[in-house]
Parts: C-alpha cells; sequence; structure tokens
C-alpha cells in the first residue's frame, strides 16, 4: 500500500512538473515576442506551439502582442506565418490591427495591412484607433486602404469624433478633408461639434466651424 501511494504522489508531482514546464515554455515564446526575436519564436512554433497561443491577463495572441509592443521583426513573420489568425480579438476586442494603429505605429499597420489583415470591422475599427493616436500617417494610410472614414462604433463614434474626444487636431483636420460627416450624431445626439464645446476645445470648435460652413 505504502508503494502504491508513493507511485501515485510521484505520478501526481510528476504532472504538476510537467504543467510548470509548459507553462515556462509558453513564456518563453511571449517573452521572444515582446523583445522582437523572430528566431526563437521560428525554433519554438516548428517544436509544435501554438502560433496563436494567449497571453492570460488580456487574452492577447501573439501578434497582438507584437503589435502593441511594436516588435516589428516579430509582427512581420507572425503575420506572414500561414496558421496566424489575423482576425482574433483580445479580451476587450481589439484585433492586431487596431492595437498597431492605437500604438500610432505605421510600420506595424502597414505589415499587417499588406499580411490582408481586415481594415473594416464592424464596430470598432482600426480608424478609429488610429485617430485616437493622433497619427495622420497612420489614418492617412488606413484611408488609402479603403477604410470607411464614417465607421460608427457600437456606442455611434466616429473616427472624427474619436479625434476630437481625443484631442488631435490634425487628424479632425485630415478627416474632414477627406470627406468625414461632421453632421453625423453618436447614441447620445452629439455631433463632433458637441463633443469639442464639451471639453472646451476652441481650437477643434473653430475646424469644425469651418467644415460646417463649406
Amino acid at each position: 500500500m505504502l508503494t502504491l501511494r508513493r507511485l501515485l504522489l510521484s505520478f501526481v508531482l510528476s504532472l504538476f512538473a510537467v504543467a510548470a514546464m509548459a507553462q515556462e515554455t509558453v513564456d518563453d515564446l511571449l517573452f521572444a515576442v515582446r523583445f522582437n526575436d523572430p528566431g526563437t519564436i521560428e525554433t519554438m512554433l516548428k517544436a509544435g506551439f501554438d502560433v496563436n497561443t494567449r497571453e492570460k491577463a488580456r487574452g492577447e495572441t501573439l501578434l497582438m502582442i507584437a503589435a502593441r509592443e511594436k516588435s516589428l521583426k516579430a509582427l512581420s513573420y507572425l503575420a506572414k506565418f500561414p496558421k496566424t489568425d489575423k482576425e482574433a480579438r483580445a479580451n476587450n476586442g481589439d484585433t492586431a490591427l487596431m492595437l498597431a494603429a492605437f500604438g500610432g505605429s505605421l510600420p506595424a499597420v502597414t505589415i499587417l495591412v499588406e499580411a490582408e489583415a481586415e481594415v473594416n470591422q464592424p464596430g470598432w475599427t482600426a480608424l478609429h484607433y488610429g485617430a485616437a493616436s493622433g497619427s495622420t500617417e497612420v489614418v492617412a494610410y488606413l484611408l488609402e486602404n479603403h477604410a470607411y472614414i464614417d465607421a460608427e462604433a457600437p456606442n455611434g463614434l466616429t473616427p472624427l469624433m474619436m479625434a476630437v474626444v481625443f484631442g488631435k487636431k490634425a487628424v479632425v483636420q485630415l478627416l474632414l478633408e477627406q470627406g468625414a460627416d461632421a453632421a453625423l450624431r453618436n447614441q447620445k445626439g452629439q455631433t463632433a461639434m458637441d463633443l469639442a464645446k464639451q471639453n472646451a476645445r476652441e481650437d477643434l470648435i473653430e475646424v469644425l466651424s469651418t467644415a460646417v460652413k463649406r
């Protein structure tokens, strides 16, 4: 009986050890993505690791982490990897392209768009996130790649409204020049002008006033 108990204990401990080792190797993979090490990523994927592995805190995949951390070499490798799910969503609904756009990284956005990541998504889009980032380069690039300029988020916010809320004057001007509709209203009935007034942004009120008078 004692021998059997020892065998069972040994078996249970071995299971814990295997689980710990597996987690350690997953952490190594996540580390390689964060620190822009495509060589290690390639080695581990060839060894059988799942390219769509997620970290626990945010539920982000390797591709999302690479986009958020602006690990461009890792991002490029993962975006081209055949089994990568480029439309996977994190716990909060973000995609890799949204994270790249919010980070204001044109190189990261370019890598993902060239790898055929979807530019237009239902609800929140990469253009909303790009507008919030304040990067006119990212916004212009997304528009050039058929981003819907008046996309409406679940709460009715458009990219123009996002640029106003985040106080990104250059993006507000760019979106208006490209034909964004300043008369649209969110679910609270507010226009971009209303949001500018709510945030006491006299500079944005002036820009929007000029657009309304056209």
